[in-house]
């Protein structure tokens, strides 16, 4: 290969690796990257939890910052490293937040890099690599686990730096753990509660932030928990959110958007910030009304409607691929009066006025679809189904301008 190194070199100094590794090793990546997780959460159970919690998406692209990064620098050593950076720092962060040494972080970089080497080597015995870019190649990992390890430091050291900020970071601690849910032991919950004088509440709220969250602690109860650095900002508020934290949140928030989740028990915390953060997207779709504060309790129905958008597609297929054959302009007119004719059960009369047509053509479309759907009309179960489809389809149109992928003509 162009650029590898004689085998009987090895007596030399160690030099960079040939860029021609990096397009060797690329094709590896994204098999490399879900072992490396495998084994980690494996032999760390406590990364498994997190992995599967709020917090997982967010670990998920530190872990291929970190290797995709290793690889581009090898091809082009300027290549930029700024996301990367943060995110090992943020690791750093949130071992000190859980109250952790760096053992398990570091522990868990080594075992990446011992499983990468791994991979190199079956890689090297394809490709007849010499023994001496072997060699090369663990030198050039390790040390980047060094660097690693150094940016995860300097996270760390940051927060136990802020030695009068102790009791917000087991604060935030307890936060975690409550929105991790099963199976975190509710001891480690009640002992966290009592080290920071936290009397745990039997039911919680949870308030989803726009990133950056720009708030003032002192502006909040000192009930409320928040975790303002993490990229989906959030607070948990002790019981509902009555007219008093109401008028708290509204001066906290001081512009800033939100979205309230639903009041549950405090075991169910993680249901509560998943459907604040719906409806916070839900509000950027244009489906909720824009505002300081968003209440998930004010908008039920969309929330369930559009929860799973693929299933939605599913439905609709199902209930609808009867009307798919039709010409899309008069596809609209027989959906848009079906829609009419299930909200309303009205007569062709009231019908044509709510469709501004006369009350035959009204009659002749309501023809067209028994004819169309057959007994799906006549059954209770399909016509719901199809109601709640048309519903769905109607709100997910207000942002893509379409009924909906399964009318598509």
């Amino acid at each position: 290969m162009p650029g590898a190194v004689n085998p009987s070199d090895t007596g030399e100094s160690l030099g960079p690796l040939p860029q021609e590794f990096a397009a060797i090793i690329r094709p590896e990546l994204p098999s490399l990257i879900k072992e490396i997780g495998i084994e980690v959460t494996r032999a760390y159970p406590e990364y498994a939890r997190l992995l599967n919690g709020p917090y997982g998406q967010g670990i998920r692209v530190g872990v291929e910052q970190s290797i995709l990064v290793f690889v581009d620098q090898v091809a082009e050593p300027s290549a930029p490293s700024a996301l990367r950076d943060e995110m090992c720092r943020r690791f750093g962060r949130y071992e000190a937040y859980e109250g952790r040494s760096l053992d398990a972080l570091q522990g868990a970089y080594r075992l990446g890099a011992r499983i990468a080497l791994r991979r190199a080597k079956k890689v090297g015995r394809s490709y007849n690599l010499s023994p001496t870019m072997m060699l090369t190649f663990a030198d050039a990992l390790f040390a980047y686990v060094d660097e690693l390890e150094a940016l995860s430091r300097e996270g760390y050291l940051e927060v136990q730096s802020r030695s009068g900020e102790q009791n917000e970071i087991l604060r935030r601690r307890l936060l975690h753990l409550l929105l991790a849910g099963p199976p975190v032991p509710r001891a480690a919950i009640a002992e966290l509660s009592e080290q920071t004088a936290w009397p745990l509440p039997e039911y919680v709220t949870l308030v989803a932030l726009r990133s950056p969250a720009v708030l003032e602690r002192a502006d909040m109860d000192n009930d409320v928990l928040a975790d303002l650095s993490d990229p989906q900002p959030h607070l948990l508020i002790p019981g509902p959110v009555d007219a008093a934290r109401r008028r708290m949140l509204d001066g906290a928030l001081f512009g800033n958007r939100a979205a309230v989740g639903l009041t549950v028990p405090a075991a169910d915390a993680h249901d509560s910030i998943r459907w604040a953060r719906r409806t916070l997207e839900l509000v950027d779709a244009g489906i909720v009304e824009d505002g300081p504060l968003a209440f998930a309790a004010d908008h039920l129905v969309p929330l369930w409607l559009l929860s799973d958008p693929g299933l939605l597609d599913q439905l609709a297929q199902r209930e609808l691929s009867p009307l798919a054959e039709l010409t899309p302009s008069r596809r609209d007119r027989l959906v848009n009066t079906l829609r009419i004719w299930l909200d309303t059960r009205g007569t062709a009369a009231q019908m044509g006025e709510r469709l501004d047509v006369h009350p035959q053509t009204v009659r002749y479309r309501l023809r067209s679809l028994e004819s169309i759907l057959g007994d799906q009309l006549g059954d209770a179960e399909r016509r719901f189904a199809i109601e709640v489809v048309l519903r769905a389809l109607a709100l997910r149109s207000r942002t893509e301008g379409s009924p909906g992928r399964p009318l598509a003509g």
